[in-house]
């Protein structure tokens, strides 16, 4: 199974999806994980520094185009904001779909402070939905089974 968590920029918040995904997938989990952006501008040093707080490591981590992954094999797409569900290009045949409409933490204003408290928050909210997805592919065998 290959998921694609997808977003505008692939910046923040499908880079963290992709990164809790990784950390959360027993070892012997037959899934590819993957992350892009409809127009990739580059990971957020806020991306970075609120991903460490969370104990993950993202320095091997990097914003990339739908054009750097094997589009023609996902099996679920996640798109991550309202963008990228208007400009997702079609699944490949029998790809599921699915969408969080999660808050863009870089359209943020304030002060540093609150800028990192707003990243911090979506990355909270991120975790949360990989969590149900994990939990939800567990229950329907695909993480046992690689179905």
């Amino acid at each position: 199974m290959r998921i694609l968590y997808l977003c505008t920029g692939n910046s923040a918040r499908s880079l963290m999806a992709e990164a809790f995904t990784k950390e959360m997938l027993p070892k012997e989990a037959p899934i590819e994980v993957f992350s892009a952006g409809t127009h990739p501008k580059g990971i957020h040093r806020e991306t970075v520094a609120v991903m460490k707080e969370a104990g993950v490591d993202m320095a091997s981590y990097r914003s990339k185009s739908t054009a750097e992954v094997p589009w023609d094999s996902i099996d679920l797409v996640v798109t991550l904001c309202d963008d990228a569900r208007r400009n997702c290009p079609a699944p490949p045949s029998g790809a599921h779909r699915i969408h969080w409409g999660l808050k863009d933490p870089d359209a943020a204003t304030g002060t540093p402070e609150q800028i990192h408290e707003s990243f911090r928050a979506v990355r909270d909210e991120v975790r949360t939905c990989v969590k149900r997805l994990m939990f939800e592919l567990a229950t329907t065998r695909t993480l046992r089974n690689g179905a």
